[in-house]
């Protein structure tokens, strides 16, 4: 793998940080800004809501410009976006820069997601995704109990200057890795948009990109609301809480490490196997979720395979979208957002429910469960056109 796709990858693992990180600080926030927690609690979905609507909207901005320039511009925006929000006494200001801060990282990744593919040959290009998804399930390790301790050994506000002094490295990082030329127009110049939009009418490529919304929507519904079953139905302490939710990000990095090369050569086998066990696993997480044991184990293993078919679907995103060289990433973010915004607010209107603080993870069960059923017919209908395949390995 080139030295230049690990760069990249830290920049991803800075800027994911700020993602995750919230779910620590919002009583903080709340109580310094003086507006109430559900209000403060909006600062998350305008996050998701920016990186999907900004995943496009940004790679379409960037797509005449050099990736490095793309990259360095995205880079110092975000930064900027942070270092406003750590200064302000204003909710609606912070508000702002969240979502001016979710399009910085959506356009950051969306670039970096084409520049990975585009660093490796084409047989290589799921190992290259594992490395650079790798810095997102790294955040989702460090960013929530980090975000949790620099804020209660400081405030919010420190929390937020660290992530913009983490990202200021990445900008010299991305000049010294990232040829300057990378991305630049070839003799056909800058594929036409339309065309590049065109892609989305693919009955293969949506496929993918629901599926993978599906998969994701599952694993955000239930990591979001970790917390109340640990305390709630494996009546553990608050001290486990950052336990399970470090064996869960660990799953994910494991597991999207693992997917990598598979995804490449044998995609179709990554789902057809991971999937039933994913959904399995919920199912079984719903059953057993009191008994401490049992939610310490799974925690681990459901980060690991929700990463492992989330990643290799990931990676079916821009094997599919080969005709949008410069929109493919962007594809691939939205998919990843729409997941991480929409199974949260499923999860959430279970918890009012007779299934309570277990209705996330019935959620998640419910959520692959449609994936798979949806997946069915896919491989007979589509077998003779996949070539990333849902139903090559079948």
């Amino acid at each position: 793998m080139p030295f230049s796709l690990f760069l990249l990858a830290v920049a991803v693992f800075a800027m994911g940080t700020s993602e995750f990180m919230l779910a620590g600080l919002l009583p903080d926030i709340a109580a310094d800004l003086a507006v109430p927690i559900a209000t403060a609690g909006l600062l998350v979905p305008a996050f998701a809501l920016g990186m999907i609507v900004g995943a496009p909207l940004m790679a379409a901005l960037a797509r005449p410009w050099p990736r490095r320039s793309g990259l360095v511009c995205f880079l110092v925006l975000f930064v900027g976006a942070h270092a406003v929000g750590a200064s302000t006494g204003t909710f609606g200001v912070l508000f702002t820069t969240r979502i001016v801060a979710a399009l910085a990282y959506a356009g950051f990744l969306a670039i970096a997601l084409t520049a990975a593919a585009d660093l490796v040959p084409a047989d290589r290009r799921g190992r290259a995704l594992a490395v650079l998804l790798g810095g997102t399930t790294a955040a989702m390790i460090a960013g929530v109990p980090a975000g949790a301790l620099l804020g209660t050994l400081l405030d919010w506000r420190a929390t937020f200057g660290v992530v913009a002094l983490l990202c200021l490295p990445c900008v010299f990082v991305v000049l010294k890795g990232i040829p300057a030329t990378a991305g630049l127009p070839g003799a056909a110049g800058i594929p036409d948009l339309r065309r590049e939009l065109g892609a989305l009418r693919r009955p293969r490529l949506i496929a993918v990109l629901l599926l993978g919304a599906l998969v994701n929507a599952a694993t955000f519904g239930t990591f979001t609301f970790l917390a109340p079953i640990v305390t709630g139905v494996a009546l553990l302490g608050p001290l486990w809480i950052p336990v399970v939710l470090v064996l869960f990000g660990l799953g994910s990095f494991a597991g999207v490490t693992a997917a990598g090369r598979a995804s490449d050569r044998r995609p179709g086998l990554v789902l057809a196997v991971g999937g039933p066990l994913l959904l399995t696993g919920w199912i079984v997480l719903g059953l057993a979720a009191a008994e401490p044991a049992a939610l310490l184990v799974l925690s681990f293993s459901q980060g690991a395979l929700s990463f492992a078919v989330g990643g290799t679907l990931i990676t079916g995103v821009l094997y599919e979208a080969a005709e949008a060289p410069t929109m493919a990433g962007s594809y691939a973010t939205a998919a990843l957002n729409v997941g991480a915004a929409g199974g949260p607010v499923l999860a959430a209107a279970t918890l009012g429910t007779g299934l309570a603080q277990r209705g996330p993870v019935w959620a998640s069960a419910l959520l692959v469960a449609g994936a798979l059923f949806l997946a069915l017919p896919l491989r007979r209908g589509l077998r003779r056109e996949l070539p990333f395949g849902l139903a090559q390995d079948g």
